[in-house]
């Protein structure tokens, strides 16, 4: 059975650093685009990142970008997101989830779930203090 489960989360500074990582049993990271979302409390889940299992090509939203970079190691099946110059704005449940779609998610806007499948982790909480 395919899995995806997220680690690296914890309390952290502001202006601090985590790495997360995802777990990805199940996929071929060498064909499986994977994305890496966020929730905040009382605010809708937000797509931050994601890499194309083809090519390695990524994608950044622009509330993350410069900050937080996603990499994966087929060899591992793990994907990672690293997450610098943390704000008490990034705190969140932070889930890598896979796309269950043909296209690249780096070409489509794949975060919107409404129209798009993805299968999910359980998530990590990252919370930074101010």
């Amino acid at each position: 059975e395919a899995q995806l489960v997220e680690s690296g989360g914890g309390l952290v500074q502001a202006g601090g650093s985590l790495r997360l990582s995802c777990a990805a049993s199940g996929f071929n990271l060498d064909y499986n685009d994977i994305g890496w979302f966020r929730q905040a409390p009382g605010k809708e889940r937000e797509g931050v990142s994601c890499i194309s299992g083809r090519d390695r090509s990524t994608y950044y939203a622009d509330s993350v970008k410069g900050r937080f970079t996603i990499s994966s190691d087929s060899a591992k099946n793990l994907v990672y997101l690293q997450i610098d110059s943390l704000k008490p704005e990034d705190t969140a449940v932070y889930y890598c989830a896979a796309l269950l779609e043909s296209f690249s998610c780096t070409v489509v806007d794949a975060f919107d779930t409404s129209r798009y499948l993805w299968y999910w982790g359980q998530g990590t909480q990252v919370t930074v203090s101010s």
